[in-house]
């Protein structure tokens, strides 16, 4: 460990101007796509759980999640949130659910494994659109990155199942709501944390992988990797590929713009979308270290994502071959995205965490419909 540090020192002195230019493209990062996405759905999780209405939304749909993933209806609110918010928007909300009571440890440990993803706009937008130049290899991509991740969900349901809190159906928690002002202020004091903790690592990581490029490590490691999986015909460059995506996702899909056949870089891109990078457990992990949660359900469950993601992805091109078309249209539209100044983003993020926030108020009020009507027939039926 002292050896690692001190490499690590000598790097920085040896490399200061190339350490500051990574420093300030994490910087920009942040700035323009990590804050503007991430801070606003990280409130609208605290609220949904502070305010009571995963509660309501897990009574409607306990049916559901109870037979397919063993799991608490309650547990459909950070699944829809991590779909739609992107990592690590969905662990957060897990871990939230669980510190408010309102799922079992286990449950919050099976939850883990398949409710961290990516976004649709990161899938389709940048993945999609930019880096293939085609919406339909984005639209494919986002598909088996949601069917993978509930097949995920439903491996994991027979984690622990011999547990006693496993056993049977638990009894629902009693909901609890706090007072929204109160709700809404611990939401943007605990935003603002984790929000600060994902840029961190974010930075971190933009160094570590430009040292490693300068410093020959990285293409050290692929052509090892590379004479390993060379049966399987991995070149160098598929395994330097594959190396920068375990480390960071983002540096490892814009990677595979380069030479490749379409099917296999399809392939490569929904592993590690699936997988997610060590720089995105590192985020989750910051959340989670603290909570007394097993994390090897985590590790496992994004391990696999990615493999099921990968083999679906391989299966759907046999069946759907698609041609690789460049459509300069598409990659400008993306850029102007890329490009879209802070306000801008923050906006629309804004707006789709608020649309979202009304979507699950409008599941809970339906819930609670559907629950007083119940009730009403009950007391009937026992009063007849």
């Amino acid at each position: 460990m002292g050896a690692a540090l001190l490499c690590c020192a000598l790097a920085l002195i040896c490399w200061p101007k190339e350490v500051s230019a990574a420093v300030k493209e994490g910087l920009g990062l942040c700035y323009n796509v990590i804050i503007p996405s991430l801070f606003p759905f990280f409130i609208l999780t605290s609220l949904v759980i502070s305010l009571g209405l995963a509660g309501y939304l897990g009574r409607l749909l306990e049916p559901v999640m109870r037979p397919l993933f063993h799991v608490g209806g309650a547990c459909a609110a950070p699944l829809a949130l991590g779909f739609v918010g992107g990592y690590p928007v969905g662990a957060r909300a897990a871990l939230t659910l669980y510190e408010s009571g309102q799922c079992t440890k286990t449950e919050a440990e099976r939850l883990l494994a398949f409710c961290n993803n990516s976004g649709p706009a990161f899938i389709l937008g940048v993945v999609g659109a930019s880096i293939f130049g085609d919406s339909r290899v984005g639209l494919l991509l986002c598909l088996t990155h949601l069917a993978a991740s509930l097949c995920v969900g439903l491996v994991f349901r027979f984690y622990r199942w011999g547990d006693k809190e496993s056993r049977g159906q638990r009894q629902a928690p009693p909901i609890r709501a706090e007072r929204f002002s109160a709700a809404f202020t611990g939401a943007v004091k605990g935003s603002v944390t984790s929000t600060l903790n994902i840029c961190a690592f974010v930075m971190c990581f933009t160094v570590i992988i430009r040292l490693f490029t300068l410093s020959g490590i990285l293409t050290g490691l692929a052509a090892l990797l590379g004479r390993l999986l060379s049966p399987f015909g991995f070149s160098e460059v598929w395994a330097q590929r594959l190396l920068t995506g375990l480390l960071e996702l983002s540096s490892g899909v814009w990677s595979l713009m380069g030479d490749g056949t379409l099917q296999g870089k399809a392939a490569m891109a929904a592993f590690l979308l699936g997988w997610a990078g060590i720089s995105v457990h590192c985020q989750v992990l910051s959340f989670l270290a603290e909570s007394g949660l097993n994390l090897r359900t985590y590790i496992g469950g994004k391990l696999l994502h990615g493999v099921f993601s990968a083999t679906l992805t391989a299966l759907l091109f046999r069946v759907f071959p698609l041609e690789q078309s460049v459509s300069s249209y598409l990659v400008q539209q993306v850029e102007g995205i890329v490009d879209t100044d802070f306000y801008t983003a923050l906006t629309v993020s804004t707006v789709a965490a608020w649309g979202v926030f009304l979507l699950f108020f409008l599941f809970a009020a339906l819930g609670v419909k559907m629950g007083r009507k119940t009730c009403g027939k009950r007391k009937k039926s026992v009063v007849q």
